[in-house]
This record gives C-alpha cells, sequence and structure tokens, in this order.
C-alpha cells in the first residue's frame, strides 16, 4: 500500500479509536457510578418501599443506557476492520471490551442481589405476622380459664403488646396493598400477584385474632375490675378517652396530595380501633356500678362523652374517604384527558404537516374522524374542573394551589388543541377549495352541508322550456359561429367566477341565525335565471335550475 494511502488509515483508524473512547469513556461513567453509590442510595432509603423505587430506577437508567452500549460495540466493530498496524489498536480494543463486559456483570450481580434482597425484606413483615400469630394463640389458650388477680396483671400487658404488634403489622401490609403498581414494575405482575395474595390472606387472619384479642383483653379487665373500686377503673379510662380525643383533633386537618390523604385514614382506622377497644372497657366498668349515684352519673357522662367522640370519628373517616375516592377519581381522569390531548395534538399536527394533494382526501377523511372525537371529550371538561373545584375544597392551602395549576395546564392544552382544529379544518376548507376549482368542468354538486330531504336532478332534465325557447335563438345565430364562440366564453367565465363565490359562502361556519341571514344575503345574486348564456345549453348540455339557496345545486354536463 502507498505510504500516503496507509497515513490515511491510520488517520481514519486514530479518529475511529477518538470516537470508541467518546463512547466508552461517559458509559464507564455511569456503570462505574452505580456501582459506587447504588449501596450507598440503599442504605439512605428506608423501609422495603425505598429498596423497590432504587431498584426500578436502576434498572430504567441501564436499559437507558443500552442505545450507547450499542454505539460503542459498532465503534469497536469498524476499529478492527482496519489491518495496518494493528497491535496498538488490538490491545485498545481489548480494554475497552473486558472493561464494558467487567463493569456490566458487576451491575448486573448488584441487580439481582438487590432484587433478592428486596423480595426477602418484603417477606419480613409476613413472617413477623406467622409469629405474632402463634403468640396471640398462645396467649388465647393461656387466657382461655379465668385465672385470679395477680395472673391476670400478668398477662394483660402482654395482650396489650400483642394487640399493639398487631397494629403496627396490618400499617405494614396495608402500605404494601397500596404500592400494587410499584411491586408490579419491580418484580412483575405474576411475581407481584403471588405477594399481595399473601398479604391479603394474612391480613384475614390477622383481623380474625385481633377480634378474639380484644374480646379476651376486655374479658380480663371486666374480671379485674371486679376486684378493684370504681375510682381505680374510672380515671384510666378517661385518661384514654381524653388521649384518644386530642389525637382525632389532631387528624382533623387538611392534607396537601393524595399520599397525605390515604395515610391519614391509615391513621384514622388505627383510631377507630382504639375506639372500639375503649368503647369495650367502658362497658366492661359499668359492671362495678352498684346502687351509687354518684358513680352512676360519671359513667353516664363518660359514656356519653366516648359516644359523641366515637361519631365524630366515624363523620371524620368519611369525609376523609370521600376526599380520598373524589382525589383518585380525579387524577385518573385528568392523567387519561392529558394523555389523549398529547396523542391527538400529535396526530393533528402530523395531519397539518402532511397533508398534501397527493393524499388530500383520505387525509381530510381521517382528520375530521380525529375531530369528531373532541365533543366527547369536550363535555367532561366540566366534569373534571368539578371534580378539581371538590377536591381543593378538602385540600390544604398549598395542594388547592398544586390543582389549580393542574387545571390551568389542562385549560391551555385544550385551547392550544382548539387552535391546532380551527388551523386544520382551515387547510381542509382550503385544499376542498382548491380542488373545487380545479374541476370546475366536471359535474358539481353544491349545497350547505345540512342533511335534509332534498330532490334530484338527472340528466334527463335536461331538456326544459329554457332549451326550447333557446332553439329559434340557436337557428338565427348559426351563421355566426365566433358570436357564440364568444358567448361560450363568456359563459364559461361567469360561471367559474359564480363557482368560486358559492364554495367561499358554502364553507363558512353558521352558527346563529345572523350567520344565516347573512350567508343568505351573500347567495342572492348568484341565484341562476333565464339568461343570455342559456343558449349555450343546447350546445353543451348545461342546466341551470332556480331552488331555494338552502337546496341549492348546480349541475354541468359536459359533452
Amino acid at each position: 500500500m502507498p505510504p500516503k494511502c496507509l497515513d490515511a488509515v491510520r488517520a481514519l483508524g486514530a479518529d475511529s479509536l477518538s470516537a470508541c473512547q467518546q463512547e466508552r469513556d461517559p458509559q464507564s461513567t455511569v456503570l462505574l457510578s452505580f456501582v459506587t453509590h447504588v449501596p450507598a442510595r440503599a442504605r439512605d432509603l428506608t423501609g422495603p418501599l425505598g429498596w423497590a423505587l432504587l431498584l426500578q430506577v436502576t434498572r430504567a437508567a441501564l436499559a437507558a443506557e443500552e442505545p450507547r452500549v450499542d454505539r460503542l460495540q459498532a465503534q469497536l466493530k469498524k476499529l478492527i476492520a482496519f489491518p495496518q498496524d494493528p497491535q496498538p489498536l488490538s490491545d485498545s480494543v481489548v480494554a475497552t471490551i473486558q472493561e464494558f463486559q467487567r463493569l456490566k456483570a458487576k451491575t448486573s450481580r448488584l441487580c439481582n442481589a438487590a432484587d433478592v434482597q428486596l423480595w426477602q425484606r418484603l417477606q419480613r413483615p409476613l413472617q413477623d405476622l406467622q409469629l405474632w400469630r402463634a403468640l396471640a394463640q398462645r396467649l388465647l389458650d393461656v387466657t382461655a380459664s379465668l385465672p385470679d388477680p395477680p395472673s391476670i396483671h400478668t398477662f394483660l400487658p402482654q395482650i396489650e403488646a400483642a394487640l399493639a404488634e398487631s397494629s403496627r403489622l396490618k400499617e405494614q401490609l396495608t402500605i404494601l396493598q397500596l404500592k400494587k403498581d410499584l411491586l408490579g414494575g419491580v418484580f412483575g405482575q405474576e411475581r407481584a400477584a403471588v405477594l399481595l395474595e399473601q398479604v391479603a390472606t394474612s391480613v384475614r387472619d390477622r383481623d380474625l385474632l385481633h377480634n378474639r384479642l380484644l374480646q379476651r383483653k376486655s374479658k380480663l379487665q371486666s374480671s379485674l375490675a371486679q376486684h378493684k373500686d370504681f375510682g381505680a377503673a374510672f380515671e384510666p379510662l378517661q385518661k384514654k378517652l381524653l388521649d384518644l380525643r386530642i389525637r382525632i383533633q389532631a387528624e382533623n386537618g387538611l392534607q396537601r396530595d393524595l399520599p397525605g390523604k390515604q395515610a391519614q385514614l391509615s391513621r384514622l382506622q388505627g383510631l377507630q380501633e382504639e375506639g372500639l377497644d375503649l368503647g369495650a372497657q367502658v362497658e366492661a366498668t359499668r359492671s362495678l356500678i352498684q346502687d351509687n349515684p354518684n358513680h352512676q352519673h360519671k359513667m353516664d357522662q363518660l359514656s356519653a362523652d366516648y359516644q359523641a367522640l366515637h361519631r365524630s370519628l366515624e363523620d371524620l373517616m368519611d369525609r376523609c374517604q370521600q376526599s380520598v375516592r373524589e382525589h383518585c377519581t380525579f387524577s385518573h381522569q385528568l392523567l387519561e384527558l392529558r394523555h389523549w390531548l398529547a396523542v391527538l395534538t400529535q396526530k393533528l399536527e402530523a395531519h397539518r404537516g402532511y397533508l398534501g394533494p397527493w393524499d388530500a382526501q383520505s387525509r381530510e377523511a381521517e382528520a375530521e374522524r380525529l375531530l369528531a372525537e373532541l365533543p366527547e371529550k369536550e363535555a367532561q371538561l366540566p366534569l373534571i374542573e368539578a371534580l378539581g373545584r371538590l377536591v381543593m375544597e378538602k385540600s390544604s392551602p398549598e395542594g388547592a394551589a398544586m390543582v389549580q395549576e393542574e387545571l390551568a395546564e389542562l385549560a391551555e392544552s385544550w385551547g392550544a388543541l382548539r387552535l391546532l382544529e380551527e388551523s386544520l379544518q382551515s387547510l381542509v376548507r382550503n385544499q376542498q377549495l382548491q380542488r373545487t376549482e380545479v374541476d370546475s368542468g366536471k359535474k358539481m354538486i353544491f349545497t350547505n352541508n345540512i342533511p335534509k330531504t332534498g330532490f334530484l336532478i338527472t340528466p334527463t332534465d335536461l331538456i326544459s322550456r329554457h332549451h326550447r325557447r333557446a332553439r329559434p335563438l340557436l337557428r338565427e345565430g348559426e351563421g355566426s359561429h365566433e358570436d357564440f364562440s364568444q358567448l361560450l366564453r363568456n359563459f364559461e367565465l361567469w360561471l367559474q367566477v359564480e363557482n368560486s363565490k358559492l364554495v367561499r359562502i358554502i364553507a363558512m361556519k353558521a352558527a346563529t341565525a345572523e350567520d344565516l341571514r347573512t350567508r343568505e344575503t351573500k347567495l342572492q345574486p348568484a341565484e341562476l335565471h333565464p339568461c343570455k348564456y342559456c343558449i349555450c345549453g343546447l350546445q353543451k348540455n348545461v342546466t341551470f335550475i332556480q331552488y331555494p339557496l338552502s337546496l341549492f345545486i348546480l349541475n354541468v354536463y359536459p359533452v
């Protein structure tokens, strides 16, 4: 090979090596970042759901880097194709490939290990629930026969601790049930469904044991209360009722967003369980009341306060559940409408950008089909706005501002879609007008696009009184062929002008009665009547018929 060619090949190989290194260095940096920071970031996130979110983000980031890996491999293949002076290039290629494979394998191992560890951590609440079930069953068996007061003092705190652990486990399992989409994205729908089924079964078993423990606790407390005086049993109930009232009042505030409302509802459900426990204790304490009016009055007042607090808690839970349902409905419908707006806008932009004479009619039909969806979706706007106002009323000021911003963005997107619709309709009308003007020598039917029962003009209707009256005039004009040709050209010119006027008038949108009167006024000068051009009908088979403007039809039949 000549020296100049060899130098050119080496220069090209150096350029390929440089491009390969430019693709390799960012990829290596990204992979090293994941290898270095994934464990640290995992430690910063608390709970298994934090691991799930980090794992999902890591996999998405690795998937996003795959195109760069493909480009890197393509550069390496091009680099190997150069035969001159291969040793330094081969070393660099081998080093790059080995580094890439090592980093990719290490990242894959980390992801797999994180997946396994995450699954084990998600199984931990189920395992803890199994241990709790064994403990709860043992407590129920031991306290089946009512023991003496010292035994009650021994087992009653254990039952209360078991109930507290039960509430904690239910809260963890409820959070897992609320994160169905996240679990499906990390483990796949099948594994997530199996896990959620296990969670649902465990929650049902836990609820049964929890209720049995509550009954046993109430029974033990009732037995214990029989051995104490009324004052010793009454004061703890007062303190519990006051503490429960304070905690319920703390949950009476508005939340910012949907996750906050769901968390508030979960806390209220826990308070409801505590309230039921307190109600059972109040009823058990009534057995200590003997013929003491003072004790009877205190107990009645405590029971009335408890009933009022219970009704207040029920009302608060109903409002919270209603707020969660409304917010879920609003978010779902808003997301669907945003997606529909984005898809329709993209399609209409494509039709507006590629609408041309070669496929105008098919694209016009497709555009009209897409635009036909607008009225139905537009009817949903008031419903979504009404839902948004309800959500704003039941959200904190920060949350109401966020909803208001979302509604403003929706209105802006809808306005942009309306502008696009008008632009596309104008473009379609212009295309139709151009085709109409080009085809003016063919048969044309103009209507006002109002679907009414009309009439039909057939070629057999061409023989009319105007033709019969025109025959003598034609015989008189047979001697002057030039006059007849001039008359025909004048008529065709007049016909084209009137054609254009009619197309523009009919293409106008008539939304009100005033618009209809304006259109009729513009059409009046175009009403046809026998004129000097009618003589041409004998030679060109041209028929002009005068009908009401709303059903005006013009037929032209060339020879």
